[in-house]
């Protein structure tokens, strides 16, 4: 009877460290989550083509808008081409 006390002690002691461990993980777990929307919500600001503008005038910068007629599409595909040794005849 007496080791079957202890036993229950034992996994009582170790089922409370357990559950000690997942609430520490879960807290981690929701602080990187808080970590990742702060950081996407930094990204937006900082790519917002507004506040880029606003930024690139109050630091001077001799960049200014281009009109959409300079705009060219490239195609993303190299041209094929082909190697002077696999030249057939």
């Amino acid at each position: 009877m007496a080791a079957g006390g202890v036993l229950h002690a034992y996994y009582k002691n170790r089922q409370i460290q357990v559950s000690r461990e997942i609430d520490a993980i879960e807290k981690n777990v929701e602080h990187c989550r808080f970590d990742i929307r702060t950081t996407e919500m930094r990204m937006d600001q900082l790519l917002n083509r507004f506040v880029i503008r606003k930024q690139l005038e109050q630091n001077k910068s001799r960049l200014h808008p281009i009109s959409l007629a300079v705009v060219e599409d490239v195609d993303p595909t190299p041209p094929s081409r082909r190697n002077v040794a696999a030249v057939s005849p």
